[in-house]
């Protein structure tokens, strides 16, 4: 208590603004690689340092705290060469942060109206599909489990994708920002139980997805041709091809209670239990 006193005793304006400083430069860096490999290489690298720091001020071992002095800024220097690519995403994504902020609502906009013009011939055709859209929830995780991509979104290429003859269309498609990043996903199940025995695999994987991230699953019915959506582990299913792209609109909009209360009421929302 008489440490905790005696530091709240120096808190001032000035600190206050230092730890709020230090703490906003944290948060952009994270920020910056949110979603990117270099993720669980900053773990380990955090963990290592952690762990030598608390071994070397615990048992006080001489030797080791030498080999950690004269490793850590061997450390500092590889950082950059081994997140090189990284970096240089985070900073040209840093250089057009303005550019981002004015032009995102066009990007959005584009970008579903592209999702909606594939999901109508995939729905016309009965090609089975499941299409996921990354939004400040990572899926790097997932992507990994699929075929890397990186390419500009296109009604023919999703289409392609899910062409039964084709070899990817069993998995799922991750979407991130305008971009098709990998095809041939594995997407984890839903683990609550649905009474509807007409909800297949598909239908389960896009409600999984929804369950822990933000989110949003476009799923098409092979069987039926039907369109549904899945997000935070519930299904809206029987989406209308004509108002596909405007409920898409409305769930990127927060808060998501309110925007689903404005969807069509011919919609069918099945809950998990």
């Amino acid at each position: 208590m008489t440490d905790i006193y005696w530091l709240l005793q120096r808190l001032n304006g000035l600190a206050i603004l230092d730890i709020f400083l230090v703490s906003l430069v944290f948060f952009l860096v994270l920020l910056l690689f949110r979603a990117t490999q270099a993720i669980p290489l900053l773990r380990g690298v955090f963990v290592l340092v952690i762990l030598g720091v608390l071994l070397n001020s615990l048992a006080q071992l001489p030797t080791f705290g030498l080999i950690l002095r004269t490793a850590l800024p061997t450390l500092l220097v590889a950082i950059p060469v081994i997140f090189q690519p990284e970096l240089r995403r985070a900073l040209e994504r840093l250089g057009r942060f303005n550019e981002i902020l004015v032009s995102r609502r066009s990007e959005l906009e584009v970008e579903v109206r592209i999702i909606g013009t594939a999901v109508q011939s995939l729905a016309a055709h009965r090609y089975g599909a499941l299409i996921v859209l990354e939004r400040d929830t990572g899926l790097q995780d997932l992507v990994d489990t699929g075929v890397i991509l990186d390419s500009a979104l296109s009604p023919e290429i999703i289409l392609t994708i899910f062409h039964p003859n084709t070899p990817l269309h069993d998995g799922g498609v991750i979407v991130r920002h305008g971009r098709l990043i990998a095809a041939g996903c594995v997407l984890p199940l839903t683990t609550s139980h649905i009474d509807d025995y007409r909800i297949g695999l598909r239908h389960r994987a896009g409600i999984g997805v929804t369950e822990g991230t933000d989110a949003i699953a476009i799923i098409v019915s092979e069987e039926r041709g039907s369109i549904s959506i899945a997000h935070e582990g519930r299904l809206i299913r029987g989406v209308e091809p004509d108002h596909l792209q405007s409920a898409l609109i409305e769930l990127y909009r927060p808060p998501l209670r309110r925007a689903a209360s404005m969807l069509p009421p011919n919609w069918h929302i099945s809950r998990n239990k």
